[in-house]
């Protein structure tokens, strides 16, 4: 089985500390070494990466689209640190960044299916990253994240290729596996749930 791992700080394994350790496509790996699959596993993840620096990537970086063409199954988080940044620098437009998220993702999705027309992809939906925020600082940052979920989601299906939400799982237990408030990042449990999200939409690998 050969998979390539793009993204963010999620995929790269960043914790709430500021340190990095396991992470979702790890734990991914470990699932099919235990179901007996020889695993060839190529992780570009990145901290900070926006939706533009991925397209970037999938355009421009010939190590990046050599590992795509190769494999069988890609994941992909991206898209959140776009509305963060416009969260802090314009937080009047913070919508214009959804359009950014759709565009780049369209590009990206389109990319690899011209690279590689048989990898099966999925897309990450992200958790709410502020659980530990007022109600009323949530009411307004909440239908942000739908949104961008929304625009994932939608940008994932109109190209064939499968979109895996994951609020409602990290929300059963948001502020074990986001335990610090003064951070956006899931522990080592929330990463394990994460990959257990995306095991079960995997579909069978020949």
């Amino acid at each position: 089985m050969d998979y390539v791992a793009l993204g963010d700080s999620l995929a790269a394994g960043q914790t709430p500390y500021h340190q990095y350790d396991k992470t979702y496509p790890d734990y991914l790996v470990k699932r099919f070494e235990q179901s007996q699959y020889g695993v060839s596993y190529d992780n570009f993840g990145v901290s900070g990466y926006t939706s533009e620096n991925l397209k970037n990537d999938i355009l421009n970086n010939p190590e990046v689209q050599d590992e795509i063409k190769k494999a069988n199954l890609i994941t992909i988080d991206i898209g959140a640190n776009d509305l963060l940044a416009k969260l802090k620098t314009d937080p009047a437009h913070v919508t214009d960044s959804l359009m950014t998220v759709a565009n780049n993702l369209q590009v990206i999705l389109q990319t690899i299916d011209s690279l590689n027309p048989n990898v099966q992809v999925l897309v990450m939906g992200y958790y709410n990253p502020f659980p530990h925020y007022s109600q009323e600082q949530q009411a307004s940052l909440l239908p942000l994240l739908e949104a961008l979920n929304k625009t994932i989601e939608d940008r994932s299906i109109a190209n064939g290729d499968k979109y895996v939400p994951m609020a409602q799982v990290i929300e059963k237990n948001e502020e074990q596996y986001v335990p610090n408030p003064e951070d956006i990042h899931l522990n080592l449990k929330g990463y394990q749930v994460v990959a257990k999200e995306f095991w079960k939409n995997i579909d069978k690998l020949e």
